[in-house]
């Protein structure tokens, strides 16, 4: 049976507000609020500059990137700390492809009893997230052992974002790519 997948484009947009500022010659520094929309933590960026007498054009704005950390996740807001194997496979006309991740002895079977049932699987990077519910969970003597997910790529777009974020996840984690 198919997995049912769905690829989100849920960025991380930074909108600038900022707080009234003061015009006052020989102000050291000048202070700009931001509030992220994508956690909703606020931040205090400083920028120095030199003083700038009244009725002088600002500066352009200063432009922030916030860069999330590529993590998976079964329980969403929980990042999953076992690093998976991961088995790619691709059509030979390269439209469509599979990736199978096996995690043995995964976090989450320690924190699920407060935190709740697993309710899919995300990858998370900077682009947004990627998700599938074809998730199933393998018990050796009565005791969750493994975690298998499967993750269904129907076009080479998604082959592609998928890709981006594999990239993004060895990078973080130290993972290789070996060909069979």
């Amino acid at each position: 049976m198919a997995a049912v997948m769905k690829a989100l484009a849920v960025g991380s947009p930074v909108s600038a507000r900022a707080q009234p500022r003061k015009c006052v010659a020989g102000a050291a520094s000048q202070q700009q609020s931001l509030q992220s929309s994508f956690n909703g933590v606020s931040l205090q960026c400083r920028r120095s500059s030199r003083p700038r007498p009244c009725g002088t054009p600002r500066s352009s704005p200063v432009q922030v990137v916030m860069m999330a950390k590529p993590s998976i996740q079964f329980i969403q807001g929980t990042d999953e700390q076992t690093i998976p194997d991961v088995r790619l496979t691709k059509s030979r006309d390269g439209t469509n492809g599979v990736a199978i991740f096996t995690f043995e002895q995964p976090s989450v079977f320690d924190s699920s009893a407060e935190l709740g049932d697993i309710t899919g699987f995300y990858m998370i990077d900077e682009e947004g997230v990627l998700q599938s519910v074809d998730v199933s969970a393998k018990f050796v003597n009565g005791k969750p052992a493994r975690i298998e997910a499967k993750y269904v790529m129907r076009t080479p777009r998604e082959w592609d974002r998928f890709m981006r974020f594999m990239e993004r996840y060895s990078q973080a984690n130290g993972l290789q790519f070996v060909k069979n």
